[in-house]
């Protein structure tokens, strides 16, 4: 039965597809057999079996449940054609994101766009199949879709273009959409939707398609998303605090660089599959990849209110929170810690100095509408975003970081290109406190929790605030935090050097 698929077409033709975009990318037949492989043996062989994928672009999952099942059911069917039937019609199902993939992923699965045409490996009565597309519209309420939140101004448009309004998740119950239940639902759902901006501030849509397949309460759910909800990502505190507290997530595979799954593709913050499994209960067998290599560890998702995706940093981060309870996030600004917003520049008058993108000028008092209990204290600013482009590491496997580290004196305010740390009544303090930010053990911490591309109040949660009458060092923090010789190889690897008020 192998030669069906080798014959009719060449099975790595999907690996050749150039993405949709960064927001719906398509996956390679070997990242979708990664996660296949996360599901029992046994679900190959059971004619009982249904399967769902609720975002069909490419359809190369459907492709390869469907190549697995025609071998496992081999014994259960012996003729060929009758186990094909019983395969395409009553096990394998899916719903397209837009008419375009409905066709590709009908062509991937029946190696026919029409399955109800002669060139169909099985014949079905219409020209859909079991792959579905209904071109359903956004619920429009106060300028944006009830559902998945669109903003009407950028997708209420013309009804023969492209709505991206999802059928899956414009539905409340999803029971409704195919009217049966499910197995085993697994896929690549879209990313975001643009909000008329650049990419930072597009809005995740890929947290509703989870949501929306665990409703239907599958007995496995595995799905691929962007990583940055561990830690950070806008609309997804809540998503996160249901992901870490979910006991039924069995396996969680994390790939730092995205493009050790998607060749080419430049996502932030990298990329994971998970499997989620309704009869398990436990802890979560964390997976981190790197260069083809896995280090496992089984972990309580719900241990901090962020996840830790490195598992060799766990055990610091545990000895860090162990040993004290003050951290610096207590202190760190907010966005705009000024009421200054990036685009501001000095006015050429007024007694106060500001901290711009450029440089630094003359700001009127009169314009500060934030902060102004700062304005007269020392204080260490850091650049809002991080050094490397994406969160991501050089050739060495290291990062720096923070990339602007700055100490400003009384009288001296930002703009929120930056985000102050911490003020003081001293310049020693400050100085102290900025030598400090500038050494590899704070901004290993750091790193933890800003995975992607900004530095904001969160990302300080797990640096200790220390007494800065004195300056430290590396080893004495070390020290002060009990770290053995492997921890801080760890960090000393993976951080590189840095030197205070660097730009």
């Amino acid at each position: 039965m192998s030669s069906l698929f080798e014959s009719t077409y060449n099975p790595d033709v999907l690996s050749c597809l150039a993405n949709l975009s960064n927001d719906e990318v398509f996956t390679p037949p070997e990242l979708a057999n990664q996660m296949l492989d996360l599901l029992p043996e046994d679900i190959w062989h059971d004619p009982n079996a249904t399967f769902l994928d609720p975002a069909c672009k490419s359809g190369v999952f459907l492709r390869e449940i469907a190549k697995r099942l025609i071998e496992g059911l081999a014994d259960e069917y012996p003729d060929l054609q009758e186990r094909l039937d019983h395969i395409y019609k009553r096990q394998i199902f899916g719903i397209a994101i837009t008419e375009l993939t409905s066709l590709l992923s009908r062509r991937s699965l029946y190696c026919s766009k029409y399955p109800n045409s002669k060139y169909s490996v099985v014949r079905f009565d219409g020209p859909e199949g079991n792959i579905r597309f209904k071109n359903v519209q956004h619920t429009w309420r106060d300028g944006r879709c009830v559902w998945c939140g669109a903003a009407q101004q950028q997708y209420d448009r013309d009804p023969s273009l492209e709505q991206y309004a999802y059928e899956f998740i414009h539905i409340d119950n999803p029971e409704e959409v195919l009217h049966m239940k499910f197995d085993v639902i697994i896929g690549n759902p879209p990313y975001q939707l643009s909000d008329g901006g650049n990419n930072a501030s597009a809005m995740p849509i890929y947290q509703k398609f989870v949501e929306q397949a665990k409703k239907l309460n599958p007995r496995f759910l595995v799905m691929i998303t962007p990583s940055r909800w561990f830690s950070g990502g806008r609309g997804l505190d809540s998503y996160r605090k249901d992901m870490l507290n979910d006991r039924h997530i069995r396996k969680l595979v994390d790939y730092e660089d995205a493009n050790e799954c998607f060749p080419g593709v430049d996502m932030s913050g990298g990329v994971s599959y998970f499997l989620w499994e309704r009869d398990y209960k436990g802890d979560c067998a964390v997976i981190n990849m790197k260069n083809g290599e896995a280090d496992e560890q089984e972990r309580d998702l719900g241990r901090y209110d962020i996840l830790i995706r490195s598992n060799q940093a766990v055990s610091i981060v545990d000895k860090v929170t162990a040993h004290t309870s003050k951290f610096l996030s207590a202190y760190v600004s907010s966005q705009k810690p000024f009421g200054l917003r990036t685009f501001a520049q000095p006015t050429g008058r007024g007694d106060l100095t500001l901290r711009w993108r450029n440089g630094r000028g003359p700001i009127e008092r009169t314009a500060i509408t934030a902060g102004q209990e700062w304005i007269d204290k020392w204080k260490v600013i850091v650049s809002r975003v991080v050094y490397e482009h994406a969160g991501g590491t050089d050739a060495q496997g290291m990062r720096r970081v923070l990339s602007i580290l700055e100490v400003l004196g009384p009288k001296e305010v930002c703009t929120e290109t930056y985000i102050v740390v911490k003020t003081f009544d001293t310049e020693a303090e400050a100085r102290n406190c900025m030598a400090y930010l500038a050494l590899k053990f704070p901004r290993f911490l750091i790193s933890q929790v800003a995975s992607a591309q900004m530095v904001n109040k969160k990302s300080f949660m797990f640096v200790p605030d220390l007494d800065f009458s004195r300056s430290w060092t590396d080893v004495d923090l070390y020290n002060e935090f009990s770290l053995d010789d492997q921890e801080t190889a760890y960090i000393e690897n993976h951080i590189k050097e840095m030197n205070p008020g660097e730009d």
